[in-house]
């Protein structure tokens, strides 16, 4: 009988996982430097939590059962939702805002894998929950630039936009919510000509030509902060947009206080989901091709959606697969520190004994160590030392020990030197 691994998903093995946990900790060092503060959710929710908060055709998508106590369960497929969850039973009455949490899990979708995409992935990102400003929603782009940078991941073109803008149009045009909600779904496909082909087609969705040449010239606006004029001159007929033009303008000026210069005010990005309702922002890595995105953002109102009170958010995930393949394909291959500080080496069964006293001791004092359990020939210890790529021996011979000493051998060198054990500890901190 044979068993593979269930389609979509991965193993990941002993180096891949050092390189994701050397991310990981990079990304928790970033954050937590801005004072955010991880939380953790169940891997699955109650059904209804997704599909409120978008739509019952979500449910294709989902890894749904039921338990034996036939309730309606879901394996989380992202974790904004489960974090809102979160918010309304542990936070909303008990927490000063703003309030900054991270998170890093699994998450789980059911659809055709394909490359860059699998059935079982894992995100990072963060909310800042009650402070929707252009301070708190630079702050947040902030740490997501800085967060690219300290991976290596450089140049990230983060590319932004203020859905109240068009918001703002559909309301003084009187666009009924399913005709938004069409248009918007079209908008954030990113496909122009199929928006094209939806407003100015045969069949256009919305029956209003001033309107839809806005909107088609509002979604070709991509450039840095000298395109805000032009915006400003094409809105200005109408009341509705100002005051969301205004936020977006003085989000580029807080940006530069956060010294964040590397991104793209572009009127193209957008949001098919009613609760996005401030700033939106995607990051771009062009050298990853079709899968060039690898975070997405922005400010929504989604606590209202559960029954919640009115309470802005400003958020971010990182698709963490998709920055270990930009590390990857920005940096190479990545020379690894060794896994092990210390490899102890016995050189006959009379010592050891001493060898794994010896090998504790290091342990307890924050030496990664390891031993020969195997009870390995000499000349086999060493070549396995090498294979590991370890950096120091302690080879424990008994007329050393008798003198209250160990041979301590430099891989890398060739070097030995005899260490009194009473000394070992910090004569090895010492070479590290």
């Amino acid at each position: 009988m044979e068993f593979t691994r269930p389609r979509g998903t991965r193993d990941f093995l002993f180096t891949e996982m050092r390189e994701r946990k050397e991310a990981e900790s990079t990304l928790r060092n970033v954050f937590e430097n801005y004072g955010f503060q991880e939380i953790k959710t169940p891997l699955f929710e109650e059904l209804k939590l997704f599909t409120t908060k978008s739509g019952e055709e979500i449910v294709d998508q989902l890894y749904n059962f039921k338990d034996k106590s036939d309730r309606e369960l879901a394996l989380r497929p992202e974790l904004t939702a489960p974090v809102a969850r979160l918010y309304l039973n542990e936070l909303q009455k008990t927490t000063a805002k703003p309030i900054k949490l991270y998170y890093y899990g699994s998450c789980f979708r059911y659809e055709r894998p394909q490359k860059g995409r699998f059935r079982q992935f894992w995100q990072f990102g963060c909310e800042l929950i009650g402070a929707k400003s252009p301070e708190g929603e630079a702050e947040v782009i902030s740490m997501c630039n800085e967060s690219l940078e300290s991976l290596g991941i450089t140049p990230a073109d983060i590319n932004i936009n203020h859905l109240g803008i068009i918001r703002g149009l559909f309301a003084h045009f009187n666009i009924d919510t399913k005709t938004q909600r069409e248009i918007m779904v079209i908008i954030d496909k990113g496909d122009k000509e199929l928006l094209k082909e939806s407003l100015v087609g045969d069949n256009p969705v919305i029956d209003n030509e001033e309107l839809n040449n806005v909107l088609l010239n509002l979604i070709d606006m991509v450039g840095g902060k000298e395109i805000l004029p032009d915006i400003e001159e094409l809105v200005k007929p109408y009341d509705e947009p100002q005051e969301a033009l205004a936020e977006l303008e003085e989000l580029v000026k807080t940006l530069d206080s956060f010294s964040v210069d590397n991104y793209t005010l572009n009127l193209g990005v957008a949001r098919g989901l009613d609760y996005y309702t401030g700033i939106v922002f995607e990051v771009y890595i062009p050298e990853l091709g079709a899968q060039k995105q690898v975070c997405g953002g922005g400010t929504y109102s989604l606590i209202k959606v559960f029954g919640g009170e009115e309470i802005e958010s400003t958020g971010f995930a990182f698709g963490f697969d998709r920055l270990m393949n930009a590390i990857e394909e920005l940096n190479g291959e990545k020379e690894l520190k060794p896994y092990l500080d210390v490899f102890v080496a016995p050189i006959n069964d009379e010592t050891r004994q001493k060898s794994f006293e010896i090998t504790q001791t290091l342990r307890k004092n924050g030496i990664a160590t390891d031993v020969d359990l195997n009870r390995k020939k000499f000349k086999k210890l060493m070549n396995h030392a090498n294979n590991i790529n370890v950096g120091k021996v302690v080879i424990v011979g008994k007329k050393d020990l008798d003198e209250g000493k160990v041979t301590v051998k430099d891989m890398n060198s060739g070097d030995q030197e005899l260490v009194s054990l009473d000394s070992l500890v910090d004569y090895i901190k010492g070479e590290l």
